[in-house]
């Protein structure tokens, strides 16, 4: 027999534990699993309903920061055990994690906000978990990154997460210059106290005029989305402090290729692969190839496979 989902809800902020009837509802359940679990960015009503069950059920929650998270699970009435889970004790959690999984309990890993892993810790332990051989499950939600992209209006069809950009000068200067020719849409996280640099850093790597997208505080009470030049994002950002404030991502659009260079390039990869795997074996011909045409790698080992096809 299936619960509903408002009965679900309703076991979960009661703080009551799983049962096989409330979690067989699209799912199975089986012991010994890791949840990834994603909270929300800033609207608590973007939590899920299954988030909450969730969370409520198992034995145990790893979390970035248990104080930030203790409020979170006190609105939604959890009262789960939190064990803290960040940058600096990953490998000591990810051992107590496996012992308690051993033991046949399941744990979710929630990070401050939005989804586990994207720019916040918790690649260690997964990679540790799944190593082990224990299940580790998503429970998908809310993602500043896919959040921003959504409303922004720029090219969605590929883009490239950079994260943040480094904190030194140089540092942030060299990276965006080996990111100037890509043409898809290139998406990063930035602080407020860093955003001014970040943006002149841009404006000089990409050029005044490429088009960008500043979206700040998603889903709370102050979001702010605004597109135009980098030059004018930067004029405007400099302009009001109130735009210097909150979570941040910007969306840089790509460069523009036209058909005819587009064309040009791929006949260009394709000879520099036709020589290299001549001598390779297709993933180092890719790996090279990479290198030398700065193309994207699942692009060039696509290609190399049909090539070789193509010549036997």
């Amino acid at each position: 027999m299936q619960d509903s989902v408002s009965g679900q809800i309703a076991d979960a902020t009661a703080g009551k534990a799983m049962s096989n009837e409330s979690l067989r509802l699209g799912q199975y359940w089986p012991p010994s699993t890791l949840y990834v679990v994603a909270t929300p960015i800033g609207n608590l009503g973007d939590m899920s309903p299954r988030a909450i069950t969730v969370l409520s059920a198992v034995d145990l929650i790893a979390a970035e920061d248990t104080r930030h998270s203790s409020s979170l699970c006190q609105y939604f009435s959890i009262t789960t055990p939190m064990l803290a889970c960040h940058e600096y004790n990953e490998a000591q959690a990810a051992d107590q994690l496996i012992e308690r999984l051993a033991k046949g309990q399941s744990v979710a890993l929630i990070s401050d906000a939005g989804t586990p892993l994207i720019s916040d810790p918790g690649y260690a332990i997964v990679r540790r978990i799944r190593e082990q051989g224990y299940r580790v499950s998503p429970v998908p939600g809310a993602c500043a990154l896919t959040s921003a992209l959504s409303a922004a209006g720029l090219p969605t069809d590929r883009f490239s997460f950079e994260g943040f950009l480094p904190a030194k000068a140089g540092q942030r200067e060299k990276r965006l210059r080996g990111l100037s020719q890509q043409t898809g849409s290139l998406i990063f996280y930035e602080a407020p106290h860093r955003i001014v640099a970040s943006l002149t850093a841009m404006v000089d790597a990409f050029g005044p005029d490429r088009e960008a997208v500043l979206a700040r505080e998603l889903t709370k009470r102050y979001e702010t989305i605004t597109d135009g030049s980098l030059a004018s994002l930067l004029a405007e950002v400099t302009a009001d402090k109130n735009q210097q404030r909150g979570e941040m991502v910007i969306i840089i659009n790509g460069l523009a290729v036209t058909e005819a260079q587009r064309s040009e390039q791929e006949l260009a990869a394709d000879q520099v692969l036709m020589t290299l795997l001549s001598e390779l074996p297709v993933k180092q011909a890719t790996g090279l190839a990479v290198k030398l045409t700065g193309l994207k790698k699942n692009y060039l080992y696509n290609r190399a496979i049909d090539l070789v096809k193509d010549t036997s």
